[in-house]
């Protein structure tokens, strides 16, 4: 999953604790293999977080907790609207 967000320069901080909270919580889940997060270098206000999971089912499951739906689905919501899931090709 790679989701982006629009954060203003004088909130990242804030966010940031939000955002790695809403990772501890996915972290527990049945499936999940890495996350990362990062800015874009060429506009700091656009952040990207890329969640890892064995599969696609794996990441919808896990979405499913009481706990992820009061930490992350908060935060994911704040998420621009573009599509999310990618899947590895073939080399």
């Amino acid at each position: 999953m790679v989701i982006r967000f629009r954060v203003g320069e004088s909130e990242q901080a804030g966010f940031g604790e939000r955002l790695q909270a809403a990772v501890d919580v996915l972290a527990l889940q049945k499936g999940f293999v890495a996350a990362r997060t990062g800015r874009n270098v060429d506009d700091p206000e656009l952040l990207a977080l890329t969640l890892e999971f064995e599969n696609i089912g794996s990441y919808r499951r896990a979405l499913s907790p009481y706990d992820v739906k009061l930490t992350a689905v908060p935060l994911l919501s704040q998420a621009i609207d573009e599509p999310t899931a990618y899947e590895d090709l073939p080399r």
